[in-house]
């Protein structure tokens, strides 16, 4: 009798561990599930979606329509010339740095006090940087 019923435990042990491994995988699908979207959430996502298409598709042929174009030429122009303000601002730099270096070889306090002192503001100071070389 003892024999039978460790055999019974043993089936309902290994029916037990089934039902627990069954039971697991339903509740890693259950989290995966609340995790996604439901049916009614998505068909807004898809509506949404669509509107923001439709207008940039209408931004997009207002763009190609538009009779404002920059011409390669103007590009061009603007782009040299501000290659040219970008060199003028480097060379005015380095010459003002230069001159306030001289000053500062014979002045006693310290380069940030001659600043404050002369009412100096660096491109520093105002977060100010020149543009890369193009």
């Amino acid at each position: 009798e003892l024999r039978g019923l460790d055999g019974e435990i043993a089936a309902l042990s290994a029916q037990l561990q089934a039902l627990q491994q069954g039971c697991r995988q339903m509740e890693a699908e259950l989290r995966e599930l609340s995790g996604s979207m439901t049916t009614p959430e998505m068909a807004r996502e898809v509506e949404e979606l669509r509107k923001d298409c439709a207008g940039y598709a209408d931004k997009l042929e207002r763009i190609k329509s538009a009779t404002n174009h920059v011409t390669p030429e103007e590009k061009e122009k603007v782009c040299s010339e501000q290659r040219l303000y970008c060199k003028e601002w480097r060379k005015r730099k380095r010459m003002a740095t230069e001159l306030l270096d001289a000053i500062l070889e014979g002045y006693p306090k310290s380069k940030k006090q001659f600043f404050e002192e002369v009412g100096i503001e660096t491109d520093e100071d105002h977060n100010v940087t020149l543009p890369a070389a193009v």
